[in-house]
């Protein structure tokens, strides 16, 4: 699965009542507050703060607003899926056009072009069933394995186009 370690640095800004003995405390909570469960752009979407690197850089002080600016330096578990890869997924809406599935915090959609032309879209009980064996049903809630065919990662969100067309791909029993 896509998860890696990469080094970010983020400027936290702090408010004069926090310049105290626990200073260190604060701006490691902030950084975790402003980062943790974000997009970032290149990166993917930020898991968890793993650490910062040590040591904690001055503040500079904004003139007339009295807040400081600390740069951190800072490891960070991030997930990030590729093109290509196989990744298994809850199924959380399912239409005529196809199929939307959720990997943690990535949605991805499954087109009806990308579903076996074997299995039928049934609108009374929102699903997919196979032709050729009736019990196989995708439905909400139902485990798939799916093949992710592209990405798109933007400031705010992060989605994904995938297939259920490949062997090994489909309901997970």
């Amino acid at each position: 699965m896509g998860f890696f370690q990469v080094e970010l640095t983020k400027n936290v800004r702090v408010h004069p009542r926090h310049f105290h003995s626990k200073l260190k405390e604060t701006l490691i909570q902030t950084l975790m507050d402003e980062v943790e469960g974000t997009v970032s752009g290149r990166f993917g979407f930020v898991v968890s703060v793993l650490e910062v690197l040590q040591p904690l850089p001055k503040g500079i002080l904004r003139e007339g607003f009295g807040f400081a600016i600390y740069p951190l330096k800072y490891k960070a578990l991030v997930f990030r899926p590729f093109k290509g890869e196989v990744l298994d997924a809850v199924v959380t809406n399912v239409t005529r056009h196809g199929i939307f599935a959720q990997v943690g915090p990535l949605t991805i959609f499954v087109s009806r072009h990308q579903i076996p032309s074997d299995m039928t879209h049934d609108e009374e009980t929102a699903s997919y069933i196979s032709v050729v064996e009736k019990a196989e049903r995708i439905q909400r809630d139902s485990a798939i394995r799916l093949r992710v065919n592209g990405i798109k990662i933007d400031a705010s969100s992060f989605t994904a186009v995938g297939t259920i067309l490949d062997d090994y791909l489909g309901l997970v029993e």
